[in-house]
């Protein structure tokens, strides 16, 4: 064999084939994504099919739950005692985020695509939605950034005014979604037709201050943002995002930063 081609098939045999592409630059794509793509905060991870598709499970570690429970419980009894009732910030010193997030990716501006389904946990309380969506932006401390989350549960109840809240944009830790309601009512939410435990399409386009979240494929956004509390030159990883109340399915996931 001429020593040109000899060194060409060297070359070639050294070149993983079919590998997913992941990098800093590149972005990443998991049709299937695996516990070895995330770093886990607050949650467990398993392969598990939904709707005969195969996807990530992901659900709130119980010991971090349980833990939660406790301190919420001892809130309930301290305001009780004072003959007061607990509203959304009264808990906000117990809140854990729980995400799986990636950490080969750094992301600013870009588009996140990703199929979701979120249901209430077994022994959910009254108030689970199904919470579940994308955070983005995510900070080293791992408590600070913004995020797109979907409530399933609302998207056909009989209930117009909890319809309106099916859609939900939050940057945490400063801005959660009761204070932006009580802010801003109706700017960082709205209706979006889904429900629990089916797969749910979602797209987020960011660039600088503006995001974009679009819902099953629709050509116009469910949601618009047009001032991310990260600000405009903001950076960080992408997350997996869930609310402990929640067991979610994730997959076909794409992460493309901007060039």
């Amino acid at each position: 064999m001429p020593a040109c081609r000899l060194g060409l098939t060297l070359v070639l045999l050294l070149i993983p084939a079919a590998l997913p592409v992941v990098g800093q630059e590149a972005g990443l794509h998991r049709e299937v994504p695996s516990a070895e793509d995330f770093r886990l905060l607050n949650v467990q991870v398993r392969g598990e099919a939904l709707d005969g598709r195969a996807a990530l499970r992901v659900a709130g570690d119980p010991e971090v739950l349980g833990a939660v429970a406790a301190e919420r419980r001892e809130v309930v009894a301290e305001l009780r005692a004072r003959g007061e009732r607990p509203g959304p910030a009264a808990f906000e010193e117990s809140r854990r985020d729980f995400l799986a997030i990636v950490e080969d990716v750094e992301f600013g501006d870009g588009t996140i695509e990703v199929e979701l389904a979120g249901q209430p946990a077994p022994g959910a309380q009254g108030g689970a939605r199904g919470f579940v969506g994308v955070a983005f932006r995510v900070q080293e401390d791992d408590e600070t950034y913004d995020c797109f989350y979907l409530r399933p549960t609302n998207g056909r109840a009989e209930d117009q005014l909890r319809r309106n809240h099916s859609a939900q944009y939050i940057s945490h830790p400063h801005w959660t979604w009761f204070r932006l309601r009580e802010e801003t009512p109706a700017q960082y939410e709205t209706y979006v037709d889904i429900g629990p435990a089916e797969w749910i399409a979602v797209k987020i386009e960011v660039t600088g201050e503006k995001a974009r979240l679009y819902v099953n494929g629709a050509a116009q956004p469910t949601l618009i943002v047009n001032d991310l509390k990260s600000g405009a030159d903001g950076r960080g990883k992408v997350a997996l995002w869930m609310e402990g109340s929640t067991v979610a399915h994730f997959r076909n996931l794409r992460i493309s930063p901007a060039e």
